[in-house]
């Protein structure tokens, strides 16, 4: 009878609802279920302190759902997969196949890829000797900055580039030596005022005061048009891409970059946003159905010690024809 009373007792159910019920530690578990990471990688991906990491992995440890073991001075945790009992696996995966598309996890996977190249960067400069020293001799010798200018030399120095929201005009004066005329456009007269300030030695860009959704610029006068992190502050994105679409010359090309769909409300509020950034194919529908082809959506590398959600980009040329149809759906 005693026996039988223990057996019906929830509390082990019960912690493992607890458990998956914590955002943190479900993230944990879907970081650790397909590999072994180290607290800092996993303080890395997460972006939480090293101690709130430890202080879950502590409680998931205990009830079981990971294992640790110690590689010098780092401990490396992986879920207990295969030593977990019946029923918290088939609660696991319960928990895993209803949070699959939570964006939290995508913005996660972006950071964790970005972490293991890191890693496996480490593990080849070990064995490579000088050669794995290369490109941080490179950086040193000769910056950073160069790969970028020489890309941006692909540029067909003919054109006219428009600079949408151009805030304090970083993207504007990067491509101004590059090509024929920049034309940047943004609401602000505060931004526009220290865009020109900083660009007084530079002759080629042209700045304008005006809204996304009517913009200050000719039908077709533009060969490419760029629109960086503004989107998630629009509230009719689509007016803001046809607009785009309307200056930029047909065969011409557009390319928006905005932010990945997250669930950080609190990081949306603080910064203004209209809403919490764009799934990947999203994008991609909103340049097809304003006249753009040869779509080429998905989310950018994440870069390490960037804190706010990662980063998308889309790309698209406009329609030579307006008889021609949008392509359905995008290529990631």
């Amino acid at each position: 009878m005693k026996q039988s009373s223990a057996r019906s007792r929830p509390s082990p159910l019960l912690a493992g609802f607890a458990t998956l019920a914590n955002p943190a530690r479900l993230r944990l578990l879907h970081l650790l279920a397909d590999q072994e990471l180290a607290v800092a990688e996993l303080a890395d991906v997460l972006q939480m302190p090293q101690s709130s990491v430890s202080r879950h992995l502590k409680v998931l440890a205990e009830q079981g759902w990971v294992v640790a073991r110690a590689e010098r001075t780092a401990n490396f945790y992986r879920m207990a997969d295969g030593e977990l009992p019946a029923p918290a696996r088939r609660l696991w995966e319960l928990a895993a196949e209803e949070t699959r598309n939570w964006s939290a996890l995508e913005h996660d996977r972006l950071r964790l890829t970005r972490r293991l190249a890191e890693r496996a960067g480490d593990a080849r400069a070990f064995y490579a000797g000088v050669a794995g020293e290369w490109e941080r001799l490179r950086t040193e010798l000769y910056g950073a900055r160069f790969t970028g200018l020489a890309l941006n030399a692909l540029l067909p120095p003919d054109w006219t580039v428009a600079d949408l929201a151009c805030g304090s005009g970083a993207a504007a004066l990067a491509l101004a030596p590059w090509v024929k005329q920049v034309v940047a456009v943004d609401r602000s007269r505060e931004m526009l005022a220290a865009a020109k300030r900083r660009a007084k030695t530079v002759s080629n860009v042209e700045w304008k005061q005006g809204e996304l959704e009517s913009l200050p610029i000719p039908s077709a006068a533009c060969d490419a048009a760029v629109m960086l992190l503004v989107l998630t502050q629009v509230a009719e994105p689509a007016l803001a891409v046809a607009e785009m679409a309307r200056i930029v010359r047909p065969g011409g090309r557009a390319i928006v970059v905005d932010l990945l769909r997250h669930d950080r409300e609190e990081f949306r509020r603080r910064m203004g946003q209209v809403r919490s950034g764009f799934e990947v194919e999203e994008l991609g529908v909103l340049l097809a159905s304003a006249g753009f082809s040869g779509i080429r959506c998905a989310p950018l590398p994440a870069e390490a010690e960037t804190k706010g959600p990662a980063l998308l980009l889309v790309s698209g040329t406009r329609f030579n024809s307006v008889h021609q149809r949008p392509t359905k759906g995008t290529n990631r």
